[in-house]
């Protein structure tokens, strides 16, 4: 049996963003250490991993330089489309990609924001370094839908995470309806993501769709300095005046409840 590890390292929630938050202050030492430690990675995208890792240098020594770290991105099905079909079709098999790890080395598994495998690719990742018998250590960081939802005032003890909603209006309607009575009839709070692209579509369907007693948090850029957390009912949202401290440009997650 192997004793490499596959670490899950979490990155700040900056990416794609104008302005970049202190790693230091987003992310505990031993992570960022952890982080510098490692040589063999996993990830989403591998100009952004050397990215972060570059900030990660600013901090701690990495072990080795950038240039010679070993960098292996997911398949573009597994990133664009998901890797973790469940039972309604094939998953992808990422024993492959952790073939260092049954060399002895430690892997790093990396997203683009926040942690790897929440609302993020990489499940397959570490459903296969199970499968392998490999030791999977998540890191400590931030995941934004967790602080979304406890800056929210909406219910903490049941939550379901719904992803991104369709980008067809009539389909994101039907799906934000859906999402509305399984928040009034169990009490759950429903969150979901969306794009800084899609920011302004998604709220005005939430806004023309949406009961005006139903309690809407919308949570932009949270851990950046322009941080917008608001909860507010419908009704109150729909007033002229309700949007101006919100920002539509960064990256959002948003939480329905009562």
């Amino acid at each position: 049996m192997t004793t490499a590890t596959l670490y899950l390292v979490p990155t700040p929630l900056d990416h794609g963003c104008d302005s970049l938050t202190p790693l230091d202050q987003v992310l505990p030492l031993g992570t960022i250490e952890a982080a510098a430690s490692l040589a063999h990675w996993i990830g989403e995208n591998a100009k952004s991993t050397r990215a972060f890792l570059k900030r990660v240098a600013d901090v701690a020594p990495l072990a080795l330089p950038i240039q010679a770290q070993q960098i292996t991105e997911l398949p573009h099905a597994a990133h664009k489309k998901g890797d973790h079909a469940g039972s309604s079709g094939a998953q992808f098999d990422a024993r492959a990609l952790l073939a260092p790890a049954l060399q002895g080395h430690d892997i790093g598994l990396i997203s683009e924001a926040g942690m790897p495998a929440v609302a993020d690719p990489g499940s397959s990742v570490v459903r296969a370094a199970h499968e392998l018998n490999l030791r999977v250590v998540p890191l400590v960081g931030p995941v934004s839908i967790l602080l979304a939802l406890a800056a929210s005032g909406l219910n903490g003890q049941r939550f379901a995470f719904a992803g991104y909603l369709p980008q067809d209006q009539a389909a994101r309607v039907q799906q934000l309806k859906q999402l509305e009575a399984r928040a009034l009839q169990t009490g759950e709070t429903q969150l979901f993501i969306e794009t800084p692209y899609r920011n302004a579509a998604l709220m005005q369907s939430m806004l023309a769709s949406l009961s005006a007693t139903t309690r809407l948090t919308a949570c932009s850029g949270v851990t950046l300095p322009q941080a917008s957390i608001v909860t507010r009912t419908i009704a109150q949202w729909r007033k002229p005046s309700a949007l101006a401290s919100w920002h539509a440009r960064l990256p959002a997650v948003y939480a329905i409840g009562v």
